[in-house]
């Protein structure tokens, strides 16, 4: 018996975030939790990308995606922010870079 921990021929490495990489993220998240803007979150590792998604209640769509696709290093960037409409709010190759949309924003609760 083999415990190759290696994935099987033929399949791809999912993408994920690593502790770096979410560190600052979480700092992001914390704080707008303690302004009551956020309340949620949902982490998805998938074969092209990496997303964090934040919510401003449990059940709705997320009010923001933090996105990772390694595939656009080179070009564009790696790194997005997303909006609830689906544009995208910045994009980068430096993640503390594109989480300073959440800086220049003023967010506010809206019932």
């Amino acid at each position: 018996m083999s415990l190759d921990p290696s994935p099987p021929v033929g399949a791809s490495a999912s993408v994920f975030f690593d502790r770096r990489e979410l560190d600052p993220i979480l700092r992001v998240y914390g704080r707008m939790v303690a302004q009551g803007e956020w309340r949620d979150y949902a982490i998805l590792g998938g074969r092209d990308a990496a997303e964090f998604a934040v919510f401003r209640r449990s059940g709705d769509a997320p009010a923001y995606r933090i996105e990772k696709r390694p595939a656009l290093q080179t070009r564009q960037g790696q790194w997005a922010v997303i909006g609830e409409g689906g544009q995208v709010l910045r994009r980068g190759r430096d993640l503390p870079q594109v989480l300073r949309v959440f800086d220049s924003r003023r967010f506010q609760v809206v019932e």
